[in-house]
């Protein structure tokens, strides 16, 4: 691993409806947005229901810990700017901005795919012996 090295992409087909409102349960999140697309539609962004920032952050998540290895993350700042709607195809990537002995500092983004960033992060991963 070096500074520049690319992490991913990570293609997602997308998150199927009934992973969000499973969610809703895991989270205690019954916000409707989650779960009836008529209440998105109500907002006025469209009738698919709108994924929760912890299961997208997930998404996140596993890019790092499965691309790099055998690490921990330490540290993660996550900004979320954007929704992802059941079903949309997202793509998670980023890169390696720093190495110093056994930790990594990492910029990664999910992107709704021909919308753009719905969530932006930088990381700081230990790797384990």
């Amino acid at each position: 691993m070096k500074a520049g090295d690319v992490i991913g992409p990570v293609k997602v087909d997308g998150i199927p409806t009934q992973t969000i409102r499973a969610w809703s349960g895991f989270l205690a999140d019954p916000n409707p947005i989650h779960l009836d697309p008529a209440a998105v539609a109500a907002i006025g962004l469209g009738n698919q229901v709108i994924s929760q920032g912890p299961l997208n952050l997930a998404i996140v998540m596993n890019l790092l810990t499965s691309n790099l290895g055998k690490v921990q993350i330490e540290q993660l700042e996550s900004r979320f700017v954007g929704n992802v709607f059941a079903a949309e195809p997202l793509i998670a990537q980023g890169r390696i901005c720093a190495v110093e002995n056994d930790r990594v500092t990492c910029e990664a983004t999910l992107e709704a795919e021909g919308r753009g960033p719905v969530i932006t992060c930088t990381a700081t991963l230990r790797v384990v012996p």
